[in-house]
């Protein structure tokens, strides 16, 4: 056995082995598929105006987003079937290849139709590969690496925040949107040529498990009706939807528990068993993360920044929540976890009350400064909490085939949750008399569903019955 190395800390350890030669190739394909889907999120929202003004269709806008997220919602209900049918690497293949599929659709697309199209394919490719990556961290990592794992693919998104507007921006700056979309596709065949090297051809064993048509089709109407709502003019629409959906959602939760073929694994409503709490806190914690859709927004009309410093204020939360994880990933220790687990709702509480309190107009570069550590922090909280809850999700259910639908369901939870806390967003801004007032109305409400995440939260973090 080798010598105890008493001068490294246990994170750096764990760390050097995530990102060892045994599992470096494995996480480069999970984390770069995550890092695409996220890249292009932000790239197309950067495009889309360039876009717009070459092929037509300003009118269906709006439904380029729409259409992506709820083909992302619909396909991340099919991830464990996909795998079950497939094995992890035909799954993972078949998911990058629609992405990329999509991709060069939108490069090529004459009209707004076709690039709608391109965009539904994007966005189911994506959802998979979203998905996937929960379910191939608990089936191809051991136990340990889990929390370090999912911190590393989450924190993708962070990369999404930065490197997707940026890209977008100098392509559209140059005329260029559709070599934009050629650039993704090209990343997208890089890592598909990596696949068949480091994820493993092995179906998993159990029994065939039929397609939840009704949870698929609540789940995808709501989503629907969530995202419409967030783009109608009306304030009393989009109320309006905002609630439909969430109606669908109870429903949804509803059937559930009574269906023989389910979205979530049937251990989410054995009476004492915690994964209900995890997946509500996921939920609430991802809610709470949409607050910096409106912060750019913000940052220019109350703190007078321009476009690009607006940008970076609005990827501080992202920041907060990428530092969070890192540092928050490695423990291991069921009391420190625990604490971790609670205390990072808390503070995303905190920071978005700080926020809260001090928007104002004609702020000052202190004020300014105050946000971005109050979105920091907010950040923070969301990402000492997420790797952890990504555990106990992982961990909840022993079975391969409900242990696999348990990690992917993190994603279905997130993608859903992120459409309503959009949508719940632009409300809560139209309702604002004046942009501080809607400013400080939308990190207050958020702050109250931050609120009931640490009860959630502790409440996840019960041992396992």
């Amino acid at each position: 056995m080798a010598p105890t190395d008493t001068t490294t800390p246990r994170l750096d350890r764990g760390w050097r082995q995530l990102l060892g030669p045994d599992y470096l190739g494995p996480m480069v394909v999970l984390a770069g598929g995550v890092a695409l889907y996220a890249i292009n999120i932000y790239l197309t929202t950067s495009l889309l105006p360039s876009a717009v003004d070459e092929i037509g269709g300003a009118r269906f806008y709006a439904w380029a987003t729409t259409i992506f997220l709820v083909a992302s919602v619909i396909s991340a209900v099919l991830v464990s079937r996909l795998l079950a049918a497939a094995g992890p690497r035909g799954a993972y293949l078949a998911a990058i290849g629609l992405f990329a599929a999509g991709t060069v659709v939108c490069a090529a697309a004459p009209d707004m139709f076709v690039l709608l199209a391109g965009r539904g394919l994007q966005g189911f490719g994506g959802g998979l590969l979203s998905g996937l990556s929960y379910a191939l961290i608990r089936s191809t990592l051991p136990q340990h690496l889990w929390a370090r794992a999912s911190a590393l693919v989450s924190g993708m998104w962070g990369v999404g925040t930065f490197v997707g507007p940026a890209l977008g921006g100098v392509f559209a700056q140059f005329g260029a949107w559709r070599l934009a979309f050629v650039v993704l596709a090209v990343l997208a065949a890089g890592i598909a040529a990596i696949v068949p090297r480091y994820i493993a051809a092995d179906r998993i064993e159990g029994p065939r498990v039929g397609v939840p048509a009704v949870s698929m089709l609540l789940l995808s109407a709501a989503a629907l009706l969530v995202s419409v709502a967030g783009i109608a003019t009306s304030v009393a629409l989009t109320v309006l939807g905002v609630l439909a959906g969430v109606v669908l959602l109870v429903v949804f939760v509803a059937h559930e528990r009574r269906a023989g073929t389910r979205v979530l694994p049937a251990v989410t409503f054995t009476p004492g068993n915690t994964l209900k709490w995890t997946y509500a806190t996921f939920a609430l914690l991802a809610v709470a993360s949409t607050a910096e859709t409106f912060v750019p927004l913000f940052g220019q009309r109350l703190g007078g920044l321009e476009p690009l410093a607006a940008g970076f204020l609005g990827a501080a939360l992202a920041v907060g929540w990428t530092l969070g994880e890192i540092s928050s990933a490695g423990a291991s220790r069921r009391s420190t976890v625990r604490a971790l687990v609670v205390a990072g709702p808390a503070l995303v509480t905190i920071g978005f009350l700080v926020a809260a309190a001090t928007q104002q107009e004609g702020a000052t570069a202190w004020v300014i400064g105050t946000w971005v550590a109050a979105l920091v922090l907010g950040g923070a909280g969301i990402g000492m909490a997420w790797p952890h809850l990504s555990t106990f999700a992982m961990g909840a259910e022993d079975d391969e085939v409900e242990g696999g639908k348990a990690a992917a369901a993190i994603n279905t939870v997130q993608l859903v949750a992120n459409a309503v806390g959009s949508a719940s967003a632009g409300v809560l801004v139209n309702l604002g008399g004046s942009m501080a007032d809607s400013a400080r109305l939308l990190f207050g409400f958020f702050a109250v569903f931050a609120a009931a995440g640490v009860l959630t939260a502790w409440r996840s973090t019960r041992p396992r019955p």
